[in-house]
Parts: structure tokens; sequence; C-alpha cells
């Protein structure tokens, strides 16, 4: 088998190269475990290389794994301890509208040297994860998620070892360091704040032994600012069993797996590599091919492969009723780099594009570039819901809708998996349908994080 070299660093700067009563009980706030938002290090960079000052839920990256029984309930006192104002999202939880983390929205910013108390239910089994929605583009970018695991009540498949990758990248600079430039508008207007080093758990090296013919449950999750991942396993052969936490209806064959900003994907594979050799997952980027993990093969479990998994057990989400009589918004996506924001709006005044590039709003939807003051759509409880999106810019999107899962909706009438984010290419169209089952007001945006802080975000109501 054929052995990719892991990264090599190029001068003194990193560079992508050949890498009983029934009633509740009430919890004392001395009782409910503390998750802290704070300063810490973490070696990313080959050992010859010094730790790189990140900030981390308790201090680490990526944060602790938190593990959910579906169905229960999750606490958590949230202190910040960072020098900025912070909150938390779950990402993909279907919640509580005052638990979801978005400042201004749903909560105020909990302030440096203040608590807050996170305290909801998990309705869906599934790979989520949390991170901060203020300033997400610097806090993310210096190391602040981690994952949320919601175990099923039945039906998990049977495995040696369940692994969860959170797959980020980072811009380092000199010494390993993070490299300033935060709010760069160069980074805004074109594919967001794109790294230079890909870890994997906060790893550039990340590997695990394993033996012929076991079977593993990959959990991925990528949590890079803009980075789109191609992925590829090799010595490892298997299937997708859920994408971002909602199972498929019957396994999906693994092929070449796409993960945008805030995708997940449940993976089952069998290790097919033959003692003694790696089976690699490999991360496609436009200068070649790099293994980001990588498993090495001692042993042999069993002689031959385990059959084909059976479907994770269904999410228990409401049906869609009859789409063709659905109400419709409709949302443009415009702005950017080599593209077009005609007659756009900030704060309800219209701007002219070096009055919004100076503001760092640099984006649109249907001609806003900024949080409008009105929902895209105002929907009833329970209510079917379409949104047309056009990808009218030079650059791809990755919408993530708060509060609910939804399907794609394909020209022949059909639909696709459930999802939380939806990849949307440059020039194309989209559609996307859900029943609006959660009240609140939700946000809708793009999960390139830039993006999003130049002014791609929009939200619904839910009445």
């Amino acid at each position: 088998m054929t052995h990719l070299t892991r990264r090599a660093f190029n001068g003194s700067l990193l560079a992508l190269s050949a890498a009983g009563s029934g009633l509740p009980r009430l919890a004392f706030a001395d009782e409910i475990p503390v998750l802290t938002a704070r300063e810490g290090t973490a070696q990313l960079a080959p050992p010859a290389y010094p730790p790189t000052a990140i900030w981390g839920f308790d201090g680490k990256v990526p944060g602790p794994v938190l593990r959910v029984a579906q169905g229960a309930r999750l606490q958590r006192r949230f202190r910040n301890d960072l020098p900025q104002a912070s909150t938390i999202h779950w990402h993909g939880i279907r919640i509580a509208n005052a638990m979801d983390g978005v400042p201004g929205m749903t909560q105020q910013t909990v302030a440096p040297g203040t608590e807050f108390l996170y305290d909801f239910t998990l309705p869906d089994a599934g790979t989520y994860w949390y991170h901060p929605h203020n300033r997400s583009w610097e806090q993310m970018a210096r190391g602040l998620y981690g994952a949320l695991i919601v175990e099923e009540k039945a039906g998990a498949p049977e495995v040696d070892s369940e692994e969860v990758l959170l797959i980020d990248d980072w811009r380092l600079a000199e010494g390993a360091q993070i490299a300033d430039g935060f709010g760069a508008l160069h980074d805004w207007a074109h594919a967001g704040r794109i790294g230079n080093w890909i870890t994997v758990n906060g790893q550039g090296a990340w590997s695990r032994q394993v033996a012929r013919n076991s079977r593993h449950r990959l959990r991925l999750v990528n949590t890079a600012n803009a980075r789109i991942f191609s992925l590829e396993v090799r010595g490892l052969a298997g299937w997708v069993i859920a994408l971002d936490g909602m199972p498929l209806d019957s396994p999906h064959p693994l092929d070449r797996l796409t993960l945008a900003p805030a995708q997940r994907a449940d993976l089952i594979v069998d290790v097919v590599a033959a003692d003694g050799e790696e089976a690699l997952l490999i991360s496609h980027e436009r200068d070649g091919e790099y293994a980001i993990a990588s498993f090495t093969v001692s042993g042999s479990a069993q002689g031959d492969r385990l059959p084909e998994p059976a479907p994770l057990p269904p999410a228990d989400l409401p049906g869609l009723g009859d789409i063709t009589q659905a109400r419709t918004a409709r949302l443009v996506m415009e702005g950017g780099a080599m593209g077009r924001m005609t007659g756009a709006m900030m704060g309800g005044r219209m701007m002219d594009m070096r009055a919004m590039a100076g503001a760092g709003k640099v984006w649109a939807f249907n001609g806003m570039a900024d949080m409008p003051d009105t929902p895209l759509i105002e929907a009833a409880r329970n209510e079917t819901i379409r949104i047309a999106m056009t990808n009218d810019t030079a650059w791809p999107h990755a919408m993530h809708l708060h509060g609910h899962h939804f399907r794609q909706l394909a020209q022949d009438g059909s639909v696709g998996p459930l999802r939380d984010t939806l990849l949307i290419n440059r020039g194309a169209d989209a559609e996307i349908v859900f029943v609006a089952d959660n009240p609140g007001d939700w946000l809708l945006h793009c999960h390139m994080l830039e993006h999003a802080a130049g002014g791609m975000m929009t939200w619904i109501r839910v009445a």
C-alpha cells in the first residue's frame, strides 16, 4: 500500500504540503457541571514547534465531548473567562428557543467573568456540536468548539469502537501561533478565513490502532470557519448512515464525501487494509491530497467482513404533508468579490458599495446586507414552509437553519435526506422544505462565518 507523507513545514511558516415521582428533580447550582471558555494551549504543530495559544472550552481544543442519552436533559453552567463576550449555540439540536445562543435574538451575550445556565432536552439522537455565536469568526478560529453526541435509545450499530473526529483548519504564522487578521475584508469578501494547517481533534497527526475486518463508527464534524472538505477513505470500506445527525433511510455506500462548514456525517467503516498497513482518511485539497487521520492495522478481528449494517432508528419528526400547497419564501444571495449587489440596504438605508465595504458588509440576502427587522417568513406552528434560494455570487455558501431540520426539494418533486446545513454552489439554485414545528425566532445564515458576519444573515419566525 502506498503511504502518503505527512505535511511538511516550509521555512518558518506552516503550509500545507505532502499531511419515581414523575416530577423533574431540582438541580442546585453547585451540582450543575460548569463549561468554561478560557485561554489555553494546544500542540497543533509538530513537537519541534511550541504549543499554540488557543481559546477553548475548559481550555482545550476541541472542548470536552458531551454525551447525553436521547430524550435526556442537558444542563451546563457556561462560564466565560475570555476577554470577549460569548455564548454557546448547540448546533443542530431542535432546542427550546431561549437556549439557542444567538445574541440579540434568543439571549444577551455572556460578558467576561459571568455565567449563563443552559438547560434543555435533546429530542434527537445523532452527532451535533457546540460553538459560540458572538464574534464566531474569531472565537471559532481560535479553537472554541466541541462535540455533542446524543446516543440512541435503541438500535445503535454494533461496532468495535467509535471515534468522534472534529476536522478543522488553522491559519498559523511564526512560531506556530494563530495569525491575526480577524475581520480582514479580503477574507470576508472571498471564500472566508481559510487556514494553512489541518487538524483532527486538535492534532496534526491523529492516529489509532485497529484490527483487520474490525468495524468502527466515525462521527465526522467540519468545524472550520470556511473550508469545504472533500474526503475519501483508503483501506476502509463502508457506509454513510447519517448526515447532520439525522439517520438516512438506508446506509449509503461510502465514496467521496463533501463536508461544508458545520456539516456532519456518521460513517460505519470496516478495516480492509492488511495487517501492518495503514488505513487513511484523505482530504483532497487544491494542491494535492493529504492523510489527515490514519489507522494502523495490527492483527485481525475476524476472518471476513461483517454484513451491511441496519439503518439507524428514524428521527421522530413530523411529516411534510402536501408540499405543493406550502408557502414559499425566496432568498437571493448577492455580493462578495466578483459579485454584484445592486440597491443594497443596511440598517434600513440605501448604501453604495464603498460604504458597505467600509462597514464590513459585503454580502446581502434579498438586497439586505444586515440583519433585517422583519423575518424572511412568518410561519404558523406546524406549517410546511418552502424556501427557494439562489446563489447569485461567485462563491459557495453553507446555509444553516437554526431550530429545525429540512429536506432539499428536487425539480422532480422528490426530497433529499434531512439536513440542517446545505451547501449551495456558486450560480446554483436550491429549495428546502420543512415543518415549522419549533416556536420562536430562528436564524438562517451562511455558515462560512466571515460571510455571515459580512451580511449573510436573516431569520424566520414560528408563531
